[in-house]
């Protein structure tokens, strides 16, 4: 069968830059195999497949190159770049039913802003267990690296400087085993230059080497901070710039009366790229 696939870039700044996704709308028929499929062929980080839901206004599904996941910020951003793209979108407030659970859109000007589920915190992990992954001198002992989660876990690594965060060179291989051993989706590193947090985010247990901007990790990295008394109304986070795709990624959280966080925003930009036609066996 044919298919054709929307593709839209997403936590982009001004229409450049961003992770780009593919977005399949309303094709409910296709088989889990057809969508790996699908997701190999276009080869991006995440692919969305938006299906009617009877719970929410849209049901939403995630695949890596390799295998479905609960959750993707920047997919799910993508995705609502096309619904609008589309004319489909009539309101400010939207739910999508996902593997994560039932989580609110809002739409404000030209972002849009996706619920994450309350922050869990894990495992804290010793330098040393990361020495293999990269060069260990490089890792702020200031912070502790831990495993979050608002939807998907990631190792949170603090990294000395800027300089530091950009020559970095990961070892995907070792990588890939502490985040099967963790059981996360892989490691998110942090640095701060004055005001600014620079991330590069590695999932090479899924496929993906490094991406370019990740909304779950983001959305983890703001409770992590906020934990460690970095607390900020608007947390704003960089990345992709080792791959020459500049990316913004804005987090807003809400605390309630027990100070502790109730809710988490993810929220970015995005522009429309084009459409993609692919070739799709019957194979279920």
């Amino acid at each position: 069968m044919k298919l054709s696939v929307y593709v839209a870039s997403a936590f982009s700044i001004e229409n450049t830059g961003g992770n780009k996704a593919g977005v399949v709308l309303f094709e409910e028929d296709l088989t889990i195999s057809q969508k790996m499929m699908i997701a190999k062929q276009l080869g991006y980080a995440e692919t969305a497949f938006i299906t009617k839901s009877q719970n929410a206004d849209y049901t939403f599904e995630f695949f890596t190159p390799k295998e479905e996941v609960d959750l993707c910020g920047h997919a799910t951003i993508g995705a609502f770049v096309i619904l609008k793209h589309l004319d489909i979108l009539s309101k400010n407030h939207y739910t999508i039913e996902t593997k994560s659970g039932i989580l609110a859109i809002t739409i404000k000007d030209d972002r849009f802003f996706m619920e994450q589920v309350k922050p869990a915190f894990y495992d804290i992990l010793s330098p040393d267990e990361l020495t293999d992954c990269f060069d260990r001198q490089l890792i702020d002992t200031q912070y502790p690296i831990q495993i979050v989660s608002t939807g998907l876990k990631d190792i949170l690594v603090p990294i000395k400087r800027e300089a530091d965060l950009n020559a970095l060179k990961p070892n995907f291989e070792k990588i890939k085993e502490i985040s099967r051993f963790y059981d996360v989706i892989g490691m998110h590193l942090y640095t701060f230059a004055k005001e600014r947090i620079l991330c590069r985010n590695f999932a090479p247990l899924y496929d993906i080497n490094e991406e370019a901007a990740t909304g779950t990790s983001n959305g983890a990295l703001a409770c992590y901070l906020h934990k460690e008394q970095i607390k900020k109304e608007t947390y704003l986070f960089e990345q992709g710039h080792s791959l020459q795709s500049p990316s913004e990624i804005v987090v807003t959280l809400a605390e309630n009366a027990q100070n502790e966080i109730e809710n988490v925003y993810v929220g970015g930009k995005g522009y429309y790229l084009g459409m993609k036609d692919l070739t799709i066996t019957d194979n279920s």
